[in-house]
Order: structure tokens, then sequence, then C-alpha cells
């Protein structure tokens, strides 16, 4: 993926924090009221009996909040109709919307789904030390990028996309989801694009890019695409579509 300078996600988030972080959002709570909501609620569950200056409780807030909170102004389109499908789509189809925002907002999050998509689809199970095998090839040797490699996969096992398999440091996929809300579909394609860091990808690999490996889109059409204001399509050659974001 292209431009991945920070990595930003480097604690294991649950998907109930992420659905109640939301929740207050929606509920019209300052950004300071859901933080403060957010100390009392993890206090029991993160950074237990220690008060360090900058412990894991603080910096799960921190991504907490940055995904549906104090999002960055350039996805501020994107999250509005992101918390459109989390007010009007039933419960089992939010876990696709918290994917497509936390995408966006961390580009390291969706490059460790690319690889363990990538994975899932040449083999049965795969391990930790694979995955953080590639990241480092892209991003460096530094400890940092293994350890937040190794929680955002103990996430992904949370959040029940993938589960550990037979032995220690092994996984394996499950299931993926069907996406039938067409909307919901296009905007995880442009999540995916934005955390890529490219101008534009062709539609056929964005409806099968392994960083949506939860899910399962099934063909979209030009015209349904066209729906989204903040998506460019254009034809390339005799029959390949271009999905660029708007204005870039």
């Amino acid at each position: 993926m292209a431009g991945i300078t920070q990595i930003g996600f480097s604690q294991r988030i649950k998907l109930d924090w992420l659905e109640k972080t939301a929740r207050l959002f929606l509920a019209g709570n300052t950004r300071e009221e859901i933080e403060k909501e957010l100390q009392d609620f993890l206090e029991d569950k993160l950074s237990i009996g220690s008060s360090p200056e900058r412990g894991a409780r603080e910096k799960a807030i921190t991504i907490l909040l940055k995904i549906w909170v104090s999002v960055p102004g350039s996805l501020a389109a994107f999250h509005k109709e992101g918390l459109e499908f989390l007010k009007k789509l039933p419960s089992e189809d939010h876990l696709a919307v918290h994917w497509g925002m936390t995408m966006a907002v961390y580009p390291f999050f969706a490059n460790v789904a690319e690889q363990v998509g990538r994975l899932i689809r040449l083999q049965e199970s795969f391990t930790l030390a694979q995955i953080q095998r590639r990241i480092r090839e892209q991003l460096g040797e530094r400890e940092t990028v293994a350890r937040a490699a190794r929680r955002i996969l103990s996430s992904f096992v949370d959040w029940g996309v993938v589960k550990k398999g037979e032995g220690r440091g092994i996984y394996q996929g499950t299931p993926n989801r069907g996406i039938k809300d067409k909307g919901l579909a296009i905007w995880l394609i442009e999540g995916a694009l934005i955390s890529s860091g490219l101008k534009s990808i062709p539609l056929k690999m964005l409806t099968q890019t392994p960083s949506l490996f939860p899910v399962r889109i099934s063909s979209l059409n030009i015209e349904e695409l066209r729906f989204n204001e903040r998506l460019e399509i254009y034809r390339q050659g005799i029959d390949e579509d271009i999905v660029m974001l708007h204005g870039k």
C-alpha cells in the first residue's frame, strides 16, 4: 500500500468498544463527554491498577475517538455516511461498517488486513510470523511494526473474522459475510480505495481486494457507483472500469 508513514493502530481494539464509541457520538455527546465515558467503560479492561503517562487505555481511546469522533477532515463525508449505515442497518452488518471506517482512518490496519486476506486465499491457515514478515518487508524491521501487527491480528480474532488454529501463532479464516446493501458495498469500496493511498484502482480489483476479506461484495455496475458523489468512474480500454476519488 502506498504512503503508509504511521502505524497509529497499535492496540487491541474490541468491536463492542467501537460500537459504544459510535453510539455515544450518534447520541450527540461531545468529544470530551465521550472520552470520559470511555475512560469509565475501559477502566476495568485496560491499564488496570496502573497510571502510566500514556497507558494502553489512553492509546485505545485515542484510536476509538479518531475512528468515530475526531476523524480527519478529508473523511468527513465518508464518516457521515458510515454513521448513517450504523443507524439504519441491522447489528449484524455493523462489523462491515466499523471495518470500512477503521481502514479509511488507519491505512496500517488495512495493510495488515490485506496481508491476512492474501494468505487466507492461498492456504487454509497462516501464522503471525508470516504476517509480520510481510509487513516488515514493506515498513522496515521496527519492533513497533511487529507488535502493532500482532495486536491488530488479536483484534481480528475478537471481531470473529479470523480464529486461532491448532498450535501457537497459527490462525485460520472464518466464513465471510455477504453485503446485501448496495450502498454499503460501494462505501466499503471507497474505504478500500482511501486506505490504499492510490489515486485510482480498477473496479474489479476493488471488489475483490484482500483487505476486505471479512465481507463478500457481489458485482456492482457503473450506474450504481455513480450514486456516490465522492467517486469518479471511467472506462479504460475495452471493458475495464476504473474508480478514483473525486478531485484526486
